[in-house]
């Protein structure tokens, strides 16, 4: 499970800034917290604020993160690393960025992060907690003049020549089959996905690779998912005769067709893409990664969540995610959204919900409801209305608007 993710100097970000899912020594909604270990975790973080505020910039970090590590050996040592720091300050336009992943498994704690620029790994470290120890054990150290690698991390030992500049030290580690190594690899490519929920197209292949997997068992979670929603149709069907490329265009929906006496005439087909509305095509087009997230307790994380749904079918999609019995392999699901209907639907704990909002510089800070404090120095209260108050900007993270007049 992801326990914290930190990014520092990138896009909007100038300064360190972390997300954690580490649930507070608060007591409300018990059920969205799993004992991992000695860590007790989040199953879901909401992440509000205005536009241009950061949201969107914060998951860009994760996928870059995820991206540079999957990626890594397969540059070669004149390609760029392509990253973006933060371009509104002097000093920081020049320096390298920061990025650092903390997640547990088998009730051990991975932490593992990097620092670069466009040309070289500037930074990079790997440490494991164990489940009865207060210690870190550093596996291995690396900085611009050399990498250092433990004792316990023996199998590495004689790859620290063979890293390149512009390459990741645990991804060389994992091409010689370390299996430390592929902890990493595993959690960050396989465990970690980010899907956009705007431009979400492109999401439709994991549905795709579910539906079309040699096992009924997995084209069955998908058809129940879709069917609990109750979307206006009777069934849908892939049809497997067509010879249209794109599996899009084979789905289609089944309608009934009434007589003018009201009586049931007959069962009509439409098709997805061009007769379904822009909502239902979107929950077709991610359900593939939720139902792969709850089966095999990944992290979902999805950028504008509420994008072109109802605000009940979001409610509902996050109740998934947040029920013990719904999500017993214990998935996550991270997102940022506009919806502040579910700051009112008893969904979260004030440890779940998140703000960006942009400084007096330009850049993005990051807290969460549990860490604000109002005016008078106290924290909120559980029995507030967290939706009216951010709404009226209790909280900050909302747009400020000039007036029109004097336009």
């Amino acid at each position: 499970m992801l326990l914290e993710f930190t990014v520092g100097n990138f896009l909007s970000f100038k300064k360190k800034k972390t997300l954690s899912l580490e649930a507070g020594s608060i007591k409300e909604l018990k059920d969205n917290i799993v004992q991992e270990g000695k860590f007790k975790v989040l199953r879901s973080t909401a992440i509000y604020g205005a536009n241009s505020s950061g949201k969107s910039n914060f998951i860009k970090a994760l996928d870059f993160m995820i991206t540079t590590i999957k990626e890594s050996s397969k540059l070669n040592s004149t390609d760029k690393l392509k990253v973006k720091p933060f371009l509104l300050n002097t000093e920081t336009e020049n320096q390298p960025s920061f990025f650092e992943i903390l997640f547990v498994d088998s009730n051990k704690r991975y932490r593992y992060g990097f620092e670069l620029d466009n040309d070289k790994i500037h930074s990079e470290w790997f440490y494991v907690l164990s489940e009865n120890s207060k210690k870190e054990i550093p596996y291995f150290i690396r900085e611009v003049d050399g990498i250092g690698v433990a004792d316990v991390f023996e199998e590495a030992k004689g790859l620290e020549s063979k890293t390149r500049d512009n390459g990741l030290f645990i991804s060389l580690a994992d091409q010689f089959n370390i299996d430390i190594a592929k902890k990493v690899m595993f959690f960050t490519n396989l465990n970690l996905k980010v899907i956009s929920g705007i431009e979400h197209e492109i999401s439709i292949t994991m549905t795709k690779s579910l539906y079309e997997f040699d096992n009924d068992y997995y084209k069955g979670k998908v058809e129940k998912f879709i069917k609990n929603f109750n979307l206006g149709f009777t069934n849908f069907i892939v049809d497997k005769k067509s010879e249209d490329a794109f599996f899009e265009n084979k789905i289609k929906t089944s309608h009934r067709k009434f007589d003018k006496f009201g009586n049931l005439d007959s069962i009509v087909d439409f098709k997805l893409k061009e007769q379904e509305s822009s909502g239902t095509n979107k929950l077709f087009d991610i359900v593939g990664f939720i139902v792969y997230s709850l089966e095999f307790g990944g992290v979902l994380v999805i950028d504008e969540l509420d994008s072109k749904l109802h605000p009940i079918l979001t409610q509902e999609i996050i109740k998934v995610f947040n029920d013990p019995d719904t999500n017993p392999k214990n998935a996550q699901l991270i997102f940022t959204t506009h919806d502040t209907n579910l700051l009112g639907a008893n969904l979260f704990r004030r440890d779940q919900i998140w703000f960006t909002e942009k400084d007096d510089f330009e850049a993005t800070d990051m807290y969460s409801l549990l860490e604000f404090k109002d005016e008078d120095g106290n924290t909120i209260r559980k029995d507030r209305s967290f939706e009216k108050d951010y709404i009226r900007g209790r909280y900050g993270a909302i747009p400020y608007i000039s007036s029109f007049q004097e336009v």
